[in-house]
């Protein structure tokens, strides 16, 4: 009877030990409630790599996220804004396309957009005990890194912007041209203008460069 237990419906232990190792995948900020989103997302990166056909098990092994969220894109439906830790970037970073890929298979109809999360230091930064602020802590250098960041894989070749009269700004930023065709990130072009407008308050228009 035992044994029949084993081979027949998972056991109680396995799916503790399941969302043990799903849970593992998501540390929320100063111990946040996790959203159900959060918990759908942390769930979809364990099955992606414990999935036989995953090529990208070693380097999905440590990597978690902190949160995600809905974002709405007008007519274009939603997209998913998946925010990781910084200290795990640099591999997200590598597999960045590829991870795309896999959960947009899993969440149907949603442009899925990774970040990393980054801290903005104020001018009162004396205050928290530095001396100096690093450039890349400031919110010019936080909201630049965001932009590279969601528009990933492919790449920022340039950024002009457009003053009106009424003193808005638009930030135009072009986008590398070889990866027009590739991953349908032309379709995401309004998802990274919604998701950069929610992260930061800014407009910006995406394109690629016309011939």
């Amino acid at each position: 009877f035992w044994l029949k237990d084993r081979v027949g419906t998972p056991s109680c232990h396995h799916t503790t030990g399941a969302m043990l190792n799903t849970r593992k995948k998501l540390v929320k900020e100063k111990g946040a409630t996790p959203t159900e989103l959060d918990q759908e997302v942390a769930k979809a990166i364990f099955d992606i790599e414990v999935s036989p056909s995953c090529d990208i098990k070693a380097e999905l092994k440590d990597v978690y996220i902190s949160g995600a969220k809905d974002v709405e894109v007008g007519k274009a439906g939603m997209a998913m804004v998946v925010h990781f830790p910084f200290r795990v970037w640099k591999v997200v970073k590598k597999i960045q396309g590829r991870l795309i890929r896999e959960l947009e298979k899993k969440f149907n109809r949603k442009h899925v957009v990774l970040v990393a999360n980054r801290t903005i230091l104020d001018k009162n930064f004396r205050r928290k005990g530095l001396k100096v602020r690093p450039r890349s802590r400031t919110l010019t250098a936080v909201h630049e890194s965001i932009l590279e960041d969601l528009v990933g894989p492919t790449e920022i070749v340039g950024k002009r912007t457009r003053i009106s009269l009424d003193g808005s700004k638009l930030l135009k930023i072009i986008l590398d041209p070889k990866d027009k065709d590739k991953e349908n990130i032309e379709s995401k072009l309004p998802a990274f203008a919604a998701v950069y407008k929610k992260l930061t308050n800014k407009e910006a228009q995406f394109m690629f460069p016309t011939v």
